[in-house]
């Protein structure tokens, strides 16, 4: 089954998916509640704060996660490629903050994106590349995963997300994850500034506040 990304992009999968929210999916993003603030009018206050792990590139090499640079900050967000609900959304919302970094160079080098799955037996490296080839990354977008669930763990356990596995009635696992969807502003000091579920997640939203959190 294939599910939309964003016009024109599609990521392929080969077992049968719950329905998405097509509207959501297929604008790249959730209606905000409200008009994104003047940047530099608000502050972010840190909610807490993560460290770097070490996880797997779409290359099946060590990455390290979030690994920001003085003056940097990450988005940093979980799929699983048989989602057929809040992840497709994240990705597309993502595609588009990935856009508009390009058209904005100052910013976009100050920015990485990073997803990482939640499913690494069977979201390998080698899945993780094709999905990264769907949706053509502009800016720096990292695609990550794990050697297996104990490697990822703490790294889920680091960000508060938490994920359960859906058994069907014979106990057999689905494929499917149960999981809220969960995006997180990171800043250079690995701090927490923000974390986007469906209200929130705009990238006109994002965008200010990124650039709130990256100002001197």
């Amino acid at each position: 089954m294939v599910f939309a990304l964003a016009p024109g992009l599609a990521w392929a999968h080969g077992t049968a998916q719950e329905p998405a929210p097509a509207a959501s999916v297929a604008t790249g993003e959730a209606a905000p509640l409200y008009e994104a603030p003047a940047v530099g009018s608000y502050e972010l206050p840190a909610i807490s704060r993560v460290t770097d792990h070490v996880l797997l590139d779409s290359h099946g090499l060590p990455a390290r996660v979030p690994d920001l640079a003085p003056g940097q900050a990450a988005l940093v967000s979980f799929v699983y490629a048989n989602c057929g609900q809040g992840c497709p959304l994240a990705l597309a919302t993502l595609q588009r903050l990935d856009r508009e970094l390009a058209r904005r160079p100052g910013l976009a080098g100050r920015v990485r994106l990073v997803t990482v799955s939640f499913d690494p037996a069977r979201d390998t490296p080698e899945r993780m590349a094709e999905l990264r080839g769907h949706l053509a990354p502009t800016s720096e977008w990292r695609f990550v995963t794990a050697s297996d669930e104990a490697a990822l763990g703490p790294v889920l356990a680091d960000y508060g997300q938490s994920v359960m596995r859906r058994i069907d009635p014979e106990g057999a696992d689905t494929g499917l994850l149960g999981h809220v969807l969960k995006v997180f502003l990171v800043d250079e000091f690995l701090q927490i500034r923000n974390v986007y579920s469906v209200g929130l997640l705009d990238a006109r939203l994002i965008v200010n506040d990124l650039e709130t959190v990256l100002a001197p």
